[in-house]
């Protein structure tokens, strides 16, 4: 498997890869929807359930927060 670009280094361990089937115009549109807001697919698909999780009240207390949109940051 590939890795995921939004991973931080030594992250990849405590994350967890998900086979999603999409009807391919709803995975058009998040594409678009991702790029738009200069997120990866994947990214976007995470920042969306995890916007659905808090607001049912499931979101659980210890889950990291998600990394802005853009590229990250340049250690110097």
């Amino acid at each position: 498997m590939a890795p995921d670009p939004d991973d931080e280094p030594g992250d990849r361990a405590s994350r967890r890869a998900v086979l999603l089937r999409l009807d391919p115009s709803v995975h058009e549109a998040l594409g678009r929807w991702a790029a738009d807001d200069l997120r990866s697919l994947n990214a976007h698909i995470e920042l969306l359930l995890r916007e659905a999780l808090r607001k049912a009240g499931r979101l659980p207390k210890d889950a990291r927060p998600v990394r802005g949109p853009g590229r990250p940051a340049r250690k110097e």
